[in-house]
């Protein structure tokens, strides 16, 4: 059965428990998630968003228990990712006639996908859809994340039905702001938004500054991955503002790789450098070969200075962090700083290789990397500890010239 938001909205969606990553392996969801969908009954019955195509039949089974199929009179998709649309050509063999609203883009993912001749009603920012008592209408937010994504606003109960917007990968049972665990919605939130939302940051400063002057009351937020924003709806709003502004806090994270720990010795006399130059710092040392990469990037995303390292392996870097790299690009983080440092044997193309690739990214490279020969002895171990320091100088916005053994790139 579907769980009851308001006299009017019913929860009709599925928290998977199991789902261990996302977008196939790219995303990782330890904490589970939720395919959100909510049916709308007030005159007029609508379903607004579907959930995943493995869940289709378990939810068209349970949405039967809470309507006749057949008193649905429209179906909207906010979104038509897979995750969120699915269930529908489940559905569709039962209602093959309703009316499906979406973006005129929504319309031509959902043909790309399941190739159907539905009944699509296209539409746009400002459209309307009567129910009775209240009516829903329609905010196109192309971006977020996918070019068809709009938001959809209900009046009288004052909800925004926002689809991937605001949500998190979070399994609960409680589905409310008001009884979840908030240190972990937020940190779930916050994962969401580095990994997927941040190379959108101006859409999202755009769409959230149109939504709000349109001065709609707002009491909930339903987004189609985790809690419901019952209890501060604008807390959320605000946070994503602060999220999309070139986020950072006051930390620095260094990601590593290494064979026979000597890029580790590195990264660690390097973060002993920054401790000792400035104590109030947070420094995270993370393994990319070891360490989740998805919390990697979200370590990166609230850094104001990131170094990243690696052995020269063939020339080149280990595949974990070329990995994360190209990870990174693809999210154009804003206002950072960068180094690169690591170790090698005979060549030393490595660190040079990182350095480039985080310039291209956009990053503002505060040194020229730093490269070890084999094992650092006790002097290579003071080049990075002063490697260290002068990087920490440079993010809190020291010119200081960047002392150490410098790499050319042989």
């Amino acid at each position: 059965m579907g769980k009851k938001i308001t006299d009017k909205v019913t929860w009709v969606g599925k928290t998977d428990w199991e789902l261990k990553s996302f977008h196939g392996d790219e995303y990782s969801t330890h904490k589970g998630s939720s395919y959100n969908a909510w049916l709308v009954r007030d005159g007029k019955n609508v379903l607004i968003d579907t959930v995943w195509g493995p869940y289709d039949k378990e939810f068209v089974t349970r949405l039967k228990e809470e309507i006749d199929l057949k008193d649905i009179d429209a179906i909207v998709m906010n979104h038509n990712e897979n995750d969120h649309s699915g269930a529908l050509p489940e559905l569709m063999r039962e209602i093959p006639d309703v009316p499906i609203y979406c973006t005129k883009k929504g319309e031509q993912i959902l043909r790309g996908l399941y190739h159907q001749d539905w009944n699509y009603v296209t539409v746009k920012t400002g459209d309307t859809l009567d129910l009775d008592s209240c009516r829903l209408t329609f905010v196109e937010a192309p971006m977020l994340h996918w070019p068809d994504t709009m938001f959809t606003y209900m009046s009288g109960d004052n909800i925004l039905f926002s689809n991937d917007g605001f949500g998190q990968h979070y399994a609960t049972e409680s589905l409310l702001e008001s009884t979840a665990d908030m240190d972990e919605v937020m940190r779930e939130a916050k994962k969401y938004y580095a990994n997927i939302l941040t190379l959108y940051s101006p859409q999202v400063t755009r769409k959230i500054r149109e939504i709000l002057e349109m001065n709609l009351p707002l009491n909930m937020i339903c987004p189609s991955h985790g809690i419901i924003w019952d209890q501060n709806p604008a807390g959320i709003v605000q946070q994503y503002l602060e999220w999309a502004d070139a986020y950072q806090e006051n930390q620095i994270t260094i990601v590593y790789d290494t064979m026979w720990n000597s890029t580790r010795q590195m990264a660690q006399a390097i973060a002993r450098g920054i401790e000792s130059a400035d104590p109030d710092v947070k420094v995270k040392l993370m393994n990319a070969a070891k360490d989740d990469k998805n919390d990697i990037l979200t370590e990166i995303f609230s850094s104001k200075a990131v170094l990243v390292g690696s052995p020269t392996i063939n020339y080149g870097i280990s595949h974990a962090i070329a990995g994360l790299l190209e990870m990174i690009r693809g999210l154009r983080f804003k206002k950072k700083k960068a180094a690169a440092f690591g170790s090698y044997g005979w060549s030393g193309e490595g660190p040079k290789q990182i350095h480039d690739h985080l310039q291209k990214s956009g990053f503002e490279m505060v040194s020229d990397p730093l490269g070890i020969l084999w094992n650092p002895d006790r002097d290579t171990v003071a080049d990075c500890e002063a490697f260290g320091r002068q990087f920490a100088m440079a993010a809190a916005g020291s010119t200081a010239e960047t002392t150490g053994r410098q790499l050319n790139g042989n």
